[in-house]
């Protein structure tokens, strides 16, 4: 929970933002973008000159419980360009309630929840049955490597049970994201790396998955997602023709501005090939030159937008 201070102060700097509206349709990226995957910084201008640098006209915060305050206002800074989702530690007995309230309170979905946890385990199944009851999506980070020593792994058991949940709840709406959702895009794929380099073998369970569950949806942010999308330009066009209905741009970038200043995937050093970089624009880079045009703005847009309800 924020301390009453805190939340004069970011009042205060909300003040100091000009109110601003969305930005145009067409933008830089001619068709208008929604960041599904975007981690809300402390500052309310911070936030707006990510998404103004990217080109991004809007963007879904992925908050923790007790937000609420920061989220409302950066909304009332920068009106029309910020929904929300709400996360919370799934180890603690207040967990539902903390969701529950923030459903409530206006969050559009859970997420990005990253707990160390296994995929099929209690933790996360009381929130899979929680988001169908209140008929939100919920996006989960998926990922069986550690990135330093000592991170440990979250949401662990994609391969292994992943289509199990699916069968399992199927009036829940979940957003693939992360490592093994993405590397698992690969037949080939033993949890041997984080971040799986070369050809994809066809037959991947992720693409598998996203065909055959009308519930599943794919995260494209972060340095996994981007990495399935450049590893094999080839397999990419098809894939993104197949799931163009499925798939759903996110940043989940930390660089300051949307051109690559500053700290980018958190100072993950598995994914030193982004530093440096603006993960949203070098994932739109390569959207825009793999998608047919009515498959981007479905990707970078309109699926989220409907998927949200905005």
């Amino acid at each position: 929970m924020i301390t009453r201070r805190t939340f004069l102060e970011t009042l205060a700097a909300a003040a100091l933002i000009p109110s601003l509206p969305p930005q145009p349709d067409a933008g830089e990226w001619g068709a208008p973008v929604f960041d599904l995957h975007f981690h809300m910084r402390p500052q309310p201008a911070a936030n707006v000159a990510h998404l103004d640098g990217a080109g991004i006209a809007k963007a879904n915060l992925l908050s923790r419980a007790g937000a609420l305050d920061q989220v409302k206002a950066l909304q009332a800074a920068a009106p029309g360009r910020f929904s929300w989702f709400s996360s919370a530690d799934l180890t603690k007995p207040d967990a539902e309630a903390l969701l529950t309230q923030a459903a409530k309170d206006g969050a559009r979905g859970f997420g990005e929840l990253k707990s160390h946890v296994a995929a099929d385990g209690p933790e996360l199944r009381r929130i899979y049955a929680l988001a169908a009851e209140l008929g939100v999506p919920i996006l989960i980070h998926f990922q069986e490597v550690d990135h330093f020593p000592g991170e440990g792994t979250w949401g662990t058991g994609f391969a292994r049970s992943f289509e199990g949940i699916l069968k399992a709840y199927p009036k829940t709406t979940f957003i693939g994201h992360a490592d093994a959702f993405w590397a698992n895009v690969s037949a080939d794929y033993k949890n041997e790396a984080a971040y799986p380099a070369g050809p994809i073998a066809r037959g991947g369970l992720t693409d598998r998955l996203l065909s055959d569950y009308a519930n599943l949806y794919g995260d494209l942010s972060a340095n996994s997602g981007n990495n399935a999308i450049t590893r094999d330009p080839e397999f990419t066009t098809g894939f993104l023709a197949r799931h163009q209905a499925k798939l759903m741009f996110g940043s989940d970038c930390s660089c300051a501005d949307g051109h690559g200043a500053g700290v980018s995937q958190a100072n993950n050093p598995a994914a030193s090939r982004l530093a440096g970089k603006c993960v949203a624009r070098e994932t739109l880079t390569a959207l825009k030159k793999a998608a047919a045009p009515a498959a981007f703005r479905r990707i970078v847009s309109e699926n989220a937008t409907a998927l949200l309800k905005l």
